[in-house]
């Protein structure tokens, strides 16, 4: 008989939030939002405590990266608006976003993983997919328990995460990806949770069907409209029902998620198709009146970019922009140039010249620049950049785009 397939899905509990509480343990318990930006960073008193701005009066355009389960218990989560979620909890406290730290934390869970399960897929800062069917003891019947193995080696992972780090995780382990991401999340914080096959109708059918990863807005709203609401209600369906609604790939897909049928593997390495940075400013800034302060963004964002690249061992052809107006109406641009690049001067110059592509007579309220067509940069490839302040000024004159 085969072995067992068993794939975990590692989650890290409210992650920024979570390293944030080890910075500022006096903070543990309380409600804590992350979104915030440099003036609202913690003021050390002198005495080991901080003072801490907090949501009441907040104005502006950020969002809610993350929240400790305390905020979350007063209505307000990831993705929210900062302005929203003061009228709901003023008192939460609001702490900067710090991805360097969190980047770091990140870097040690998976470490820590690695070290009893080496199967990983990347599936961003904080979180992971893990392949346990063939580690050592994960197939064995531990005290009666023919999963007892696995959920043992599952243990011992959580533990070793909060050794790493200080920090909690959940785990969801299911025969596939696609149950094992629902999993995860049904026992948070701290959870562990196993399902198999058999407790589908239990466990996963009662759900909305949102909670099925790759189940959006908007097919959400055509489901409920034909009176779907939960994962069982969509597994009632035929086959050849969704295809007729949905098409025959997002149909037949679905029929499948319903039942809990997924073959993806856990694949521990992909090739980036481009790296970006960008920004949302805190008010509509206008390309005349705030060149200056648009070209110093403009120039940094180059910078960070072309450094995500040198640091990663890629070079790119495609360099773009991306626009967000007062209206919110999004414009990309991009060209490609004769040879691929990380160089931030290059990258500043290209994406400069897509920028006077764009009429820039309307408010810009978020700006952004990308890399694409990666590949790996040759061994000397990354020796002799041209410093940054070799690049030409940035040109923000208002223009109509031909």
């Amino acid at each position: 008989m085969p072995p067992r397939r068993w794939i975990a899905h590692l989650d890290m509990d409210a992650f920024y939030a979570s390293v944030e509480l080890l910075r500022y343990p006096e903070l543990l318990g309380q409600p804590v939002v992350i979104g915030g930006g440099r003036r609202h960073q913690p003021v050390p008193l002198g005495d080991g405590t901080h003072r801490f701005a907090t949501l009441a009066g907040y104005t502006g355009r950020g969002v809610i990266t993350t929240a400790t389960y305390a905020a979350r218990d007063l209505g307000v989560h990831s993705g929210m608006g900062l302005m929203k979620s003061a009228l709901r909890a003023p008192q939460a406290v609001l702490l900067p976003v710090d991805f360097e730290q969190y980047r770091l934390y990140s870097r040690r869970f998976k470490a820590a993983v690695a070290e009893l399960a080496p199967v990983i897929e990347d599936r961003g800062i904080d979180e992971i997919y893990i392949d346990l069917s063939d580690q050592p003891g994960a197939q064995d019947c531990v005290a009666h328990d023919p999963c007892g193995g696995v959920r043992a080696l599952a243990l011992d992972i959580k533990n070793n995460v909060k050794r790493a780090t200080g920090l909690s995780c959940s785990i969801g382990i299911t025969p596939n990806k696609l149950l094992s991401k629902i999993a995860s999340e049904l026992d948070k914080p701290d959870g562990l949770t196993l399902l198999t096959m058999d407790d589908l109708a239990e466990r996963v059918w009662p759900l909305p069907v949102r909670k099925v990863n790759g189940i959006g807005p908007k097919a959400g709203a055509r489901l409920a409209a034909l009176g779907i609401e939960t994962v069982g209600e969509l597994a009632l369906q035929t086959r050849e029902a969704l295809v007729l609604s949905f098409g025959k790939s997002y149909g037949g897909w679905l029929f499948e998620a319903s039942h809990g049928l997924d073959e993806r593997p856990v694949v521990t390495f992909s090739e980036p198709v481009s790296m970006s940075r960008e920004t949302t400013f805190e008010r509509d800034l206008h390309a005349r009146r705030d060149k200056a302060e648009l070209g110093a963004v403009f120039t940094e964002l180059a910078q960070q970019v072309a450094a995500d690249l040198q640091k990663k061992g890629y070079v790119g052809r495609t360099i773009g922009i991306k626009l967000r107006f007062e209206d919110f109406k999004t414009v990309t641009r991009d060209m490609t140039v004769e040879t691929a690049t990380a160089d931030p001067a290059t990258v500043r110059l290209a994406a400069g010249l897509c920028l006077k592509r764009v009429d820039l007579s309307r408010r810009i309220r978020l700006l952004g620049v990308r890399v694409g067509a990666l590949q790996r940069a040759p061994p000397a490839g990354l020796v002799g950049l041209r410093p940054l302040p070799s690049a030409p000024p940035l040109h923000l004159t208002p223009e109509v785009s031909s």
